[in-house]
């Protein structure tokens, strides 16, 4: 049989289908009407810049996140509405997920971590029984051809041996069921050069023996090089489903970038300060390798890269909320102590992180407090907090912001995402930063509350600041960057003047450069 009527045959039939999944967030629609299928023993890869939908996709399927009422999953012969996966449904059908967090335990043997869940075979007297634990762990390496001796302790292990430890905890009873599916969400991310390889021709053979793989990644050789077919999601959309026999790198960058950058507006254009502002020498720590930049007063610096390339480590660093390694951190000529969040905003820096749930928001207090947090000490005499002064300050800024709340005592929980991003926004800009770091500002925001944001970015930067902006939202880089750093592998890889930006240069530049990095 040809490789051309082996991917027909596999595709004629389907282990799992997806027909018109729709997934929508306050203020954000994240996956449209997305429909595609999935060969028995088939390598199909999944494939999108960041925001696309991808990690929304395989939450849907594992049960995490429910999708909008309407479409439909099928697993073998079963069809259930998207919207009533559960996690027991996944597991029911053998569908399996490797994440890039693989969830081992380092100071465990190797069998320990493929029991893991699992009852352990007992002796007469209620023991673990540890030679038949061992027999059935060897037998499942073995079976797989991983060449690891059960009793190891995975530490010890090379990055691509442990992923293929995992990938063997999630088959360890394929033998016993039929079909299933294997999702592998960036499973190269971090393993070196030399062990990628190894581990995708391990992938090859596991879809030779019929095993069907959905991969996710962005790393556009390595689905060239391995994948059957692969399916493209651009905002949330099915861009399409097509073989990789006959796609080149060019093809496959053009339906994920897409091509529509002149109707991207741009912010008006002022010349920036010559004065540098901030200062970044030699960061090195977490995903960073070392990235000098600086940032003039009155600047937007964008900074573009896929996940892993090192863009939240650069702002936590710079705001000191993690300690690295080496390298300096310069605000205004002025040394800022590493790890130390207290003496970044004294000297006037000023961050709003990704997840707002998480790392800014205080669900459980009233707005006004959410609003003052950043700087009690504007509303305190002799360390008693004056309420009225901290009130006219709250109704002031849901004036200037345009926060729309019942009230401001009103639980910040019960305000939308969009008016919960503007209200930490304006916590900081109480402060009169000298510098904003800005990590997707606008992710989960509808358009109202995206204006309202850009609006007191430019006002921010129009008084004088700078501005550090993350953004997966290649349109908002473009629209609001003086300029773009690309950073890759932890280093900036490439550099573009407002004048120069254009949204396929941002995509196409991150995709090359995670490639060049990678080797």
């Amino acid at each position: 049989m040809t490789a051309t009527s082996a991917l027909a045959d596999r595709t004629q039939r389907t282990a799992v289908a997806f027909r018109d999944i729709s997934k929508t967030f306050p203020g954000m629609r994240a996956l449209d009407s997305v429909s595609f299928e999935i060969g028995p023993g088939e390598f199909h890869a999944l494939a999108g810049g960041n925001g696309s939908g991808k990690s929304t996709l395989i939450k849907i399927l594992a049960g995490v996140y429910h999708a909008d009422p309407g479409g439909e999953i099928s697993a073998g012969a079963d069809t259930v509405a998207a919207d009533s996966v559960t996690p027991k449904w996944s597991e029911a059908h053998a569908i399996h997920f490797v994440h890039q967090d693989l969830g081992l335990f380092a100071a465990m043997s190797v069998a320990e971590n493929l029991f893991a869940g699992r009852h352990y075979p007992r002796t007469p007297f209620g023991s673990v029984d540890w030679p038949a634990l061992h027999r059935k762990a060897q037998q499942v390496l073995d079976s797989r051809r991983i060449g690891v001796d059960a009793r190891t302790t995975l530490g010890t292990l090379r990055p691509a041996e442990q992923t293929l430890i995992a990938i063997a905890r999630c088959l360890f009873d394929a033998d016993e069921e039929a079909g299933g599916l294997l999702v592998l969400d960036e499973p190269t991310a971090r393993l070196p050069h030399s062990e990628t390889a190894e581990l995708l021709d391990r992938l090859d053979e596991f879809a030779a023996e019929g095993q069907s793989i959905l991969y996710v990644s962005h790393r556009l050789d390595e689905i060239l090089g391995h994948a059957h077919r692969v399916t493209v999601l651009r905002d949330g959309r099915h861009v399409g489903t097509r073989p990789v026999a006959g796609l080149d790198r060019g093809g496959l960058t053009a339906l994920i970038v897409g091509s529509h950058q002149d109707i991207v507006t741009r912010r008006e254009i002022r010349p920036a300060g010559t004065e540098t502002v901030l200062r970044i020498e030699g960061l090195t720590g977490g995903r960073l390798r070392g990235v000098d930049l600086d940032l003039n007063r009155g600047e937007i610096l964008g900074i573009a890269g896929l996940v892993g390339s090192g863009r939240t480590s650069l702002l936590e660093f710079t705001f000191g909320a993690r300690r690295p390694a080496r390298g300096r951190v310069i605000l205004g000529g002025r040394v800022l102590r590493p790890g130390r969040i207290g003496d970044a905003v004294k000297a006037g820096i000023a961050y709003v992180p990704e997840d707002r749930a998480r790392d800014s928001g205080f669900p459980g207090l009233g707005l006004d407090r959410n609003l003052s947090a950043a700087s009690l000490e504007n509303h305190a005499r002799a360390a008693v907090l004056r309420l009225r002064a901290e009130l006219a300050a709250a109704r002031a800024d849901v004036r200037r912001f345009r926060i729309r709340t019942p009230g401001v005592r009103a639980p910040f929980s019960q305000l939308s995402g969009g008016n919960q991003q503007k209200a930490v926004l304006a916590r900081w800009l109480r402060r009169q930063p000298e510098v904003l770091l800005l990590d997707e500002p606008t992710q989960g925001v509808d358009v109202a509350a995206r204006a309202e944001i850009y609006r007191q970015i430019e006002e921010t930067v129009q008084a004088g600041a700078a501005v550090l902006l993350v953004s997966s939202d290649l349109d908002e880089l473009v629209h609001l960057s003086d300029r773009v750093v690309v950073l890759a592998g932890g280093r900036i890889a490439d550099c573009a003047e407002h004048r120069q930006i254009t949204r396929d240069w941002v995509a196409t530049r991150m995709f090359d450069a995670d490639q060049e990095a990678g080797k």
